[in-house]
């Protein structure tokens, strides 16, 4: 007798990947922590996150938005300003440095520096520069405004029961002069790069580790009660600014993160990985799941995440039916996302 003749079936390649059919995979993941329909989730980080808290309310559970719109919006402006797609009206979060630094602006003292970029004679937040799109009418107001959005968050985090956060990149930009970090290259969605103040930085595992270990500490600080659920974005990366090719560096990314969350939730019990990065680049789903610009994740890979998702948590795998990701918005015409803060990269391609 020896340790593997005791194993599930899921513990085998062959039985557990390469006999069945690719959408017949299963039990890939088992949860360290329930989450019951009826606790507060918060949804964070990158582009990819935006599927996530719509469909936990498709399925009836308690997605919690820290800011709701204003009554008369329509759809379209309400999916404009960003809101109704994170927990968190901050953008997107594409680095464990940046959602550090949002939990330290929102759960301390610290309310971040209080620069504004002028856009015309409108002004907006060098930390969300997407989330107006029609900018604010003062400095005063850009920063009122972000003020609320803290004290939202501060709010919704001591009273949530878990945070999913979904890891995007590792490629970042910081400003030297505030010792912050941007959520995208200054200059391209908004404001203007300076060579001077604005650095490159990809961050590697043991920086990532270092930030989220801050995170799980400040939120449980926050909200004893919280659990953190980290998961890896499958969409790949826009544009490198390492000079590598885009492939390897989406390789070196990936890999970071999902190393630096594997790792963390190995050291704690209220810390969990969810497989989703797996779940649609694994070689045996054969990029079905990609649209024809192999990076925008299709309704039917989204619904093939969260059929897994909500399976392994009801314990009742038959029955767990697909989200209705068709329902949703779809992405841009030319396979762009407007909560893609990074996609706008591809249009500073030279030539």
């Amino acid at each position: 007798m020896n340790p593997y003749r005791a194993l599930p079936a899921r513990s085998f390649w062959r039985p557990a990947v390469a006999e069945p059919d690719m959408l017949a995979v299963d039990e890939v993941w088992t949860p360290k922590f329930d989450i019951g329909p009826d606790d507060p989730v918060l949804t964070a980080g990158s582009c990819f996150a935006r599927h996530l808290g719509p469909a936990l309310r498709d399925e009836g559970m308690n997605w919690a938005e820290a800011e709701l719109p204003p009554p008369g919006l329509t759809a379209a402006e309400r999916r404009a300003r960003h809101f109704g797609a994170y927990s968190f009206r901050t953008g997107t979060i594409y680095t464990a440095a940046a959602l550090r630094q949002w939990l330290t602006w929102a759960l301390t003292d610290d309310t971040g520096p209080d620069e504004v970029w002028r856009d015309g004679d409108r002004y907006v937040d060098p930390y969300r520069p997407s989330v107006e799109p029609d900018g604010y009418d003062s400095p005063e107001a850009t920063l009122a405004a972000r003020r609320s959005t803290l004290a939202a968050i501060r709010r919704t985090v001591t009273g949530a029961g878990c945070l999913l956060f979904t890891l995007g990149l590792t490629e970042a930009w910081r400003d030297t002069a505030t010792g912050t970090v941007h959520p995208v290259c200054p200059g391209t969605v908004r404001g203007t790069f300076d060579a001077g103040r604005h650095t490159f930085h990809n961050y590697t595992t043991a920086e990532v580790h270092r930030d989220l270990t801050a995170v799980v500490a400040s939120l449980r600080a926050a909200n004893p009660r919280l659990t953190v659920l980290l998961t890896v974005s499958p969409v790949p990366l826009t544009a490198t600014a390492t000079g590598a090719h885009v492939l390897t560096a989406t390789g070196y990314s990936k890999s970071v993160l999902r190393a630096a969350a594997g790792q963390l939730a190995q050291e704690h019990d209220h810390v969990d990985y969810f497989p989703s990065y797996e779940l649609i680049t694994g070689f045996p789903f054969r990029g079905v799941f990609f649209a024809p610009d192999l990076r925008t994740v299709t309704p039917a890979g989204v619904a093939f995440v969260m059929r897994h998702f909500f399976a392994a948590l009801t314990r009742d795998r038959e029955a767990a039916a697909p989200t209705r990701a068709t329902d949703r918005p779809a992405d841009t015409p030319d396979g762009g996302d407007l909560f893609c803060d990074d996609a706008v990269l591809d249009h500073h391609r030279a030539g």
